[in-house]
């Protein structure tokens, strides 16, 4: 009689036939085993992706959503239709090696107390860095500014196996490539749907962390992100999910007296990103964070539970302020 899955490594694809032709393949070949299974879940694509799909990866099972349910509704629909014990979430641009998934299934067997994990996440186009979004594991520092062991704001290290030290907690794992126990990830709610993209899976370490879970990055195993594959870098519209995001989760993350005194702190921290942004004639991304701050105060009435204690200060990369640390390196 057949083992079922233990494994199910989906991949959430909108209009990305482009993508899955380059990366898909690598995924296929280096993430066979009896306990794995690869799942392209598609987002409501109105390209040629399934037909892509279904003449050049006949083999690989397809979920099909009937519209585009963001990064959260579609993972959150997709993980609802697996079984498998433990899930990755993939994204459609990231080339992964021989056996990658191997040593983050094994961390999870072996520490049932740790709720996700990531491996090293590097750079596709420069193999020897850092990839922005999650590189060796992601921090929050005391003002819940997200950042990353190996990646502080615009500056990415190299990759000179300085992280190689062992699995390590962090304060969250990327969404790159994020390993969760399904029954964790359905306690916790799964990702929220309000978050549409960014900074959902950093919500949803945050609330696996309150659960009373470990979250980790394991060394061992790397993969290679492209980035950028939905928004680039400096776009309007992801400069403005990220800092709406970014205020929701303290809102609903912090004890409500906490939070008040977190949030009126990082208000005056996002002006100075304003006007750095009116600065340089970025009149774009300055009304971005002017609309995520007036689309914050609208959303935050969604979320009237808070956890009873401050979590947040507690996780690893607290101690720091990083816009100090990044623009004020010599203290006074």
């Amino acid at each position: 009689m057949p083992l079922g899955n233990v494994l199910s490594v989906i991949i959430l694809n909108w209009n990305g036939e482009k993508l899955l032709r380059e990366f898909l393949p690598s995924v296929i070949a280096n993430t066979q085993g009896p306990e794995v299974e690869v799942i392209v879940a598609d987002n409501g694509s109105t390209d040629d992706s399934l037909k892509v799909m279904c003449e050049e990866f006949p083999n690989v099972k397809i979920l099909t959503f009937d519209e585009n349910l963001g990064f959260s509704g579609g993972y959150n629909r997709a993980i609802a239709e697996v079984e498998s014990e433990f899930v990755v979430l993939l994204n459609s641009d990231v080339e992964t090696p021989h056996g990658w998934w191997q040593p983050l299934l094994e961390f999870m067997k072996m520490h049932p107390e740790v709720g996700a994990c990531q491996p090293k996440i590097l750079s596709y186009r420069r193999k020897d860095m850092f990839e922005y979004a999650g590189a060796a594991g992601g921090l929050l520092d005391k003002y819940g500014y997200p950042y990353c062991r190996g990646r502080l704001f615009d500056r990415i290290e190299y990759d000179l196996c300085q992280y190689d030290t062992g699995a390590e907690d962090v304060a969250w794992a990327s969404g790159a490539a994020l390993m969760v126990r399904r029954s964790v990830y359905l306690e916790a709610g799964g990702l929220d749907e309000l978050f549409f993209a960014h900074m959902e899976e950093i919500d949803l370490c945050c609330r696996i962390h309150n659960l009373g879970y470990r979250v980790c990055v394991v060394p061992e195993s790397h993969v290679y992100h492209l980035g950028g594959a939905s928004l680039a870098q400096g776009n309007p519209k992801k400069t403005y999910l990220n800092f709406r995001n970014n205020l929701l989760l303290l809102h609903k993350n912090l004890p409500e007296k906490k939070g008040k005194k977190v949030l009126f702190k990082r208000r005056l921290m996002d002006t100075l990103a304003f006007f750095m942004y009116v600065a340089k004639l970025d009149f774009n991304n300055a009304k971005a964070i002017l609309n995520a701050h007036s689309d914050f105060r609208k959303m935050r009435k969604n979320y009237v539970v808070f956890p009873e204690r401050d979590i947040l200060s507690t996780l690893p990369g607290a101690d720091r302020c990083i816009v100090l640390d990044r623009y004020l390196p010599f203290k006074i």
